[in-house]
């Protein structure tokens, strides 16, 4: 059953606003922005443009207000506005890549980081068949995806069917029917859902999808549910399929991020108000859309911000999580020194999947003080491996995600403001129930752990080359292997693999770096990781993961800052990599610390923080 719609902003608050009012101004955009961003969210799933649509989209309804002429079409007249911006957006991205001759460059990938999909199942929680439900939202063309972002609305109560038909141009009729059709197209992308995580998995299925890129789509959603139709295997995966009406009815929104300052879209239009209310405001030296040069409601990082009700490990199937006996990894540190310490990231420590004893902590040589305030954001996590509190410190860290370089995090609790990332660590992690572990989490998966290092997975990049499809294969966001060093050198390890993946056809999303520095100076440390995560994005144009750094200097053995020297860097680190749109999350290393020796661990047990673990917590 459909919720009775909401009446939408008073209409007295859209006159006044109208006006030039600046208090209702901030109202009525306070009040709108949610139905925006959850439209542009599911009509681009997520893609790094949401927030460009989203602010063009207040922009030109602030500019617009005062040709309104009946306050009570306010929500229908917006909804109208923030449709036709997707559209446009829709042909400028085609216009760019007919003009475009390689398709790297033509086609920007979705942001792994910002899946309105994903997105909407970690934030809200959602049971076994709501989650595949909004998985299924992936399959769908670009029209269907617009409208469902419409008729979702339409079911929680946001919108009225009046509202759905104006904003597409449409009769009430002729929105039916397209309403009908798309739920079609949803319910086979639902059992599509169901037979690509069955476990065991159909066997003619797994042929079938030997040459998918891992990548949803119309096309290949029509190709799966024709072998669905046809299988003795797969038929009956329909089977207790709960309507959608009766699933979304009551979904709440999902929440707006939080850096999101309907204020500052204000401050951008050069004439805010008109002159018939307090006069026109000038703005003086700034551009429309964007203040300072910046954009007005953030980068990519606005859109992914922390996931307040997060959902622990989210699956796509019903059950609990695979479970093993296998312990969690501890840290073995490499020896082997950068070519380049000073421009290029150190040889980094990390785990080897043998489990290593830790020592026992002594929280005499720490404090347990914790900041007053504990922030948290979606790209802050940190590598997590077994010790004594570890859950209770992960939930203090503020980190919003972690990973345990495996396909599994045994004995540790994912905290409700987090969630979980997969890894294949090596060459013998490739195997049908690390693969299955995986798929149960998230929508992402991390590649190799340091495969250029012979302390870690030490692989070929034929190897790797000859493995990556059956990562591919698992349907997640993917991230490549995570080189020690040189990711930014032509002909380097790296390098070698992004170009057999290339030639090959392979699906890469997003690139994973590890970073270490032996310059123990901030503002040169902090130059030093910038310039090394720049020069690796100038090479291959994808968004960056960096899953492991932290200041340690391998030069000449291991050696680490002081306390001091590592909290500052700390701060500083966060606040720059925050700052960089093209880095989508980065990972410190990591949560636990020795406090028998130096070490750049955040806590050495489950309420003692280090002073770097402090900074941590307190980073945004």
């Amino acid at each position: 059953m459909t919720e009775k719609p909401r009446s939408g902003p008073d209409a007295g608050l859209v006159t006044a606003a109208c006006a030039g009012d600046r208090q209702a101004l901030d109202h009525l955009l306070t009040q709108c922005l949610p139905l925006v961003y959850n439209i542009v969210g599911r009509a681009l799933n997520g893609h790094a443009d949401v927030d460009d649509v989203v602010q063009e989209t207040l922009l030109r309804m602030v500019r617009g207000l005062p040709k309104l002429r009946d306050p009570a079409a306010f929500r229908s007249w917006l909804v109208a506005i923030t449709i036709r911006q997707v559209r446009d957006r829709e042909q400028i991205r085609a216009a760019d890549r007919d003009r475009r001759a390689h398709l790297e460059d033509a086609e920007a990938i979705t942001d792994p980081a910002l899946d309105f999909a994903g997105l909407t199942i970690l934030r809200l929680g959602l049971t076994e068949q709501r989650r595949e439900v909004v998985e299924a939202t992936r399959w769908l063309d670009p029209d269907d995806q617009e409208l469902l972002s419409l008729w979702w609305l339409e079911k929680t109560g946001e919108l009225e069917r009046a509202d759905l038909a104006g904003a597409l141009g449409l009769s009430d009729r002729h929105a039916s029917v397209r309403v009908q059709r798309m739920k079609k197209q949803m319910e086979v992308s639902r059992v599509v859902v169901r037979a690509l995580v069955a476990e065991p998995r159909c066997t003619e299925l797994d042929e079938t999808a030997s040459t998918w890129d891992g990548t949803p789509s119309a096309l290949w959603r029509k190709r799966f549910a024709r072998h669905i139709r046809s299988c003795g295997v797969c038929q009956g995966l329909d089977e207790g399929l709960l309507p959608m009406d009766r699933l979304l009815s009551g979904l709440p929104l999902v929440a707006v991020p939080a850096r999101f300052d309907v204020s500052r879209i204000l401050d951008a239009v050069p004439t805010a108000a008109p002159s018939g209310h307090g006069g026109a405001r000038r703005r003086h030296g700034r551009r429309s859309g964007r203040i300072g040069g910046k954009q007005v409601v953030g980068g990519s990082a606005a859109v992914a911000v922390v996931v307040v009700a997060a959902l622990v490990a989210p699956r796509l199937t019903g059950g609990s999580s695979a479970t093993t006996a296998a312990a969690s990894p501890a840290p073995v540190v490499s020896v082997t020194p950068s070519p380049t310490p000073s421009a290029s990231p150190s040889a980094s420590p990390s785990p080897s999947p043998t489990p290593k004893a830790k020592p026992s902590p002594s929280p005499s040589k720490h404090t347990a003080a914790a900041p007053a305030h504990i922030a948290s954001g979606a790209k802050k996590g940190v590598g997590v491996w077994s010790f004594g509190g570890v859950s209770q410190a992960l939930a203090a860290s503020g980190a919003s995600w972690y990973y345990t370089w495996s396909t599994q995090h045994s004995g540790i609790t994912t905290p409700s403001s987090g969630s979980f990332v997969p890894m294949i660590w090596g060459a013998k992690s490739v195997t049908d129930s690390s693969l299955a572990q995986a798929r149960s989490y998230g929508p992402y998966l991390l590649g190799f752990n340091e495969p250029d290092m012979a302390q870690q997975s030490n692989m070929t990049v034929d190897l790797a080359l000859e493995l990556w499809p059956r990562l591919m294969a698992a349907g997640k966001i993917l991230g490549s292997p995570a080189v020690a060093y040189g990711g930014d050198t032509a002909g380097g390890w790296l390098d070698r693999f992004m170009s057999g993946a290339e030639a090959k056809g392979y699906r890469v999303d997003f690139i994973t770096l590890h970073w270490y520095g032996g310059d123990f100076r901030t503002p040169q440390a902090v130059d030093q990781l910038k310039s090394y995560l720049a020069a690796v994005y100038a090479r291959y144009h994808k968004p960056i993961w960096l899953t492991e750094y932290a200041l340690i200097d391998f030069s000449q053995g291991t050696r680490f800052p002081s306390a001091q020297q590592q909290a500052d860097f700390v701060t500083a680190s966060t606040k720059a990599l925050d700052g960089l749109s093209y880095v989508r999350r980065y990972a410190w290393f990591g949560l636990g610390a020795d406090p028998s020796k130096p070490s750049s661990g955040l806590f050495t047990n489950g309420t003692t923080t280090t002073a770097a673990g402090r900074a941590f917590q307190s980073a945004d």
